[in-house]
């Protein structure tokens, strides 16, 4: 049977790849898709989300999330994916209908109707997941396993110096998401950038990505290759050279198989405080702080294996 995923992203050029991988998937079953404010604004996030979601056959239920994170105002990044999201992508206006209700009462409602099935997946910022924990407290035990893509472990950031962009961007949120999930039945599975900034595309994958736009009908090829083209010139102006990392793919095939990295036990929590450290997610390695873990963080990346099944499940799923 396949896998009941809810979605929250803020698509975002790597989130359409999750998405876009998740459809391909006979294994994954789309249960809803939750728009956050992130990479881009919330209502061009919504219009992606929803174009996709179309484009792609997703039979989804596509909510708006909140506009803004809970305490900060919000912030973007448009120079990592563009103006509207997906680099040079154009996406044609969907005609299908959103769903009415917000994206946090899309997480409870999902959660209640499949309580023990349901796979949280946070691509983005936790804003509509800790409101979601307001209306319903009970979620970490209502939902199969949370997966979230998010933070940096004794490893740079690359928003602030230590912190990572999903979670810089709602500290408070992520810091109350961690919190709560800590007592759920299965911890939570943490990618952090010390696992995702492992899956790199060279210009080999680009051209991968190129060919099969070239030869497919699938209009999705086209968006994602004109997409991560703009991802790779932003990754080379901002110094890392002719190459993309690709966080939230990886994310979401471990949530979907299992494969493709380990996991270990750690306690984790979210910096509110630090004037130089806030959003930083800290990992405590020497049991310091005396609590047992709250996540399972991703480990021992295999990045070849993994990029290689993205691609051939691409392939296979637009060609």
């Amino acid at each position: 049977m396949a896998l009941p995923l809810l979605v929250d992203c803020d698509t975002g050029i790597d989130d359409a790849i999750a998405l876009t991988y998740l459809a391909c998937r006979d294994d994954a079953e789309v249960a809803g898709i939750v728009s956050t404010g992130g990479n881009v604004p919330a209502a061009t996030v919504h219009r992606n989300n929803l174009a996709l979601s179309e484009l792609l056959g997703v039979d989804a239920p596509v909510a708006l999330g909140a506009d803004r994170p809970l305490v900060e105002p919000p912030m973007f990044a448009e120079d990592t994916h563009g103006a509207g999201g997906l680099g040079h992508a154009v996406l044609p206006e969907a005609t299908r209908a959103e769903d009415p209700r917000s994206g946090a009462q899309l997480w409870v409602d999902l959660a209640r109707e499949r309580p023990g099935e349901l796979v949280g997946l946070v691509l983005g910022p936790h804003t509509n997941l800790a409101l979601a924990l307001e209306i319903e407290p009970e979620l970490p035990r209502l939902l199969r396993r949370l997966h979230v893509m998010g933070g940096a472990i004794n490893h740079r950031g690359n928003t602030g110096a230590t912190s990572e962009w999903n979670i810089a961007v709602d500290p408070e949120a992520a810091q109350r998401v961690l919190a709560a999930f800590a007592s759920a039945p299965q911890l939570p599975v943490l990618g952090a950038l010390q696992a995702t900034e492992q899956i790199v595309f060279t210009g080999a994958e680009l051209e991968r990505l190129e060919a099969l736009a070239a030869r497919s009908a699938h209009p999705v090829a086209r968006i994602l290759a004109e997409a991560v083209r703009f991802y790779f010139e932003f990754h080379q102006a901002d110094g890392f050279g002719w190459t993309a990392h690709v966080h939230d793919p990886l994310v979401t095939a471990h949530a979907l198989t299992g494969e493709f990295a380990s996991t270990r036990p750690l306690p984790v929590d979210v910096e509110l405080a630090g004037t130089l450290t806030r959003g930083q997610t800290v990992g405590d390695e020497l049991g310091r702080w005396g609590r047992g873990p709250t996540v399972e963080l991703l480990d021992e990346v295999r990045p070849a294996e993994f990029v290689e099944h993205l691609l051939g499940t691409l392939e296979a799923g637009l060609g």
